[in-house]
Parts: C-alpha cells; sequence; structure tokens
C-alpha cells in the first residue's frame, strides 16, 4: 500500500509503501540494529503477518514495522510496531511513521471482517513509561484503555479517522 510519510528536514512529504514480508524473503530488524524489537524471532507464528514502511527513493532501508494477528476472533491484534532507531527522538529522519502503521493495522481491521477493531497491549518495563505510552496512543490514535490492564483497543470510529488521516 503506497502512503506519505514526512521528511522532518524539507518538511515535505516523501512517497513511501506498506510491504508484506513473506517469512524467510527478507532481513527484518532486530535488537542487533538498534531497533526494541526482534522481528525476524516474531514473526515466525503462523497467524501472524509482517509488514515493513520502506520509502520508494531507499526501499533497502526499513523507516518502520509491524506485526499483526488477524485471525483473533473479534479484532485484528497488534503484536509489535515500531519505528526505526533514527526516526524516534529530536534527530529522526521522518514522521507519521507509527501513524500509517497503525492505521494499515486498523484498515486490515476492515478488510478481515473485524469491524475496524484493533487490539494491542502496551508492556514497557517502568509503569511510567508504560502510562506516558498509553496516553500518547490514547491521544494521538484513539486508543482506549481496557479496564486497569495494559491492553488498549482502537473502535471503529477511531480507526476510520486514523485511516483518513493516515492513508487517504
Amino acid at each position: 500500500m503506497n502512503v506519505k510519510i514526512i521528511e522532518l528536514k524539507t518538511k515535505s512529504e516523501v512517497k513511501s509503501k506498506i510491504s508484506l514480508i513473506t517469512k524467510n524473503k527478507a532481513k527484518l530488524p532486530s535488537i542487533n540494529d538498534g531497533w526494541r524489537f526482534n522481528f525476524s524471532k516474531h514473526s515466525k507464528g503462523k497467524d501472524y503477518q509482517t509488514y515493513t514502511l520502506t520509502t520508494n527513493a531507499t526501499p533497502e532501508i526499513i523507516e518502520g514495522c509491524l506485526i499483526i494477528n488477524t485471525k483473533t476472533p473479534f479484532q485484528v491484534y497488534m503484536a509489535f510496531v515500531e519505528v526505526a532507531p533514527h526516526n524516534r527522538g529530536n534527530k529522526k529522519k521522518y514522521d507519521r511513521i507509527a501513524g500509517c502503521l497503525i492505521a494499515f493495522a486498523c484498515r486490515q481491521s476492515f478488510i478481515n471482517n473485524k469491524e475496524g477493531y484493533l487490539a494491542f497491549d502496551v508492556l514497557e518495563e517502568k509503569k511510567e513509561d508504560e502510562t506516558k505510552l498509553m496516553e500518547l496512543y490514547s491521544q494521538k490514535y484513539n486508543a482506549v484503555r481496557l479496564d486497569n490492564s495494559t491492553t488498549m483497543i482502537i473502535l471503529p470510529e477511531g480507526s476510520e479517522e486514523l485511516i483518513n488521516e493516515f492513508l487517504k
């Protein structure tokens, strides 16, 4: 799927693509590359689909990665989402990567007859980091926390908003 991210240095849109990665086809990001997750290891489940976001100009550089499970009963489950190390913090190169990947997962929920529901868990080592991340997901991506758990869900209306903002 074609998407547009923003190059922060020039404030210009950059044509990009979210692509399904077939098993053993590509080298996926790992902890050894400075990422928080080892996508090769986590993408091995039979019901999991792994996607990467790359720019059209540099398709060999992964800007963000996503693993979802579409086989869950009531929603798509977003197991892992992460932007590349060079897209974090004050010196990040591109913006809108996480939004594009999360909106894409929401879109997959509609495509897979899950009515736009997207669920995921927020698990951080420190409780305050977990709380900050949950607040970010709530404010920026329309997520709602379930009870006092670490599980969050994006409801169909929120999914539609994200799709319209990041994918159209």
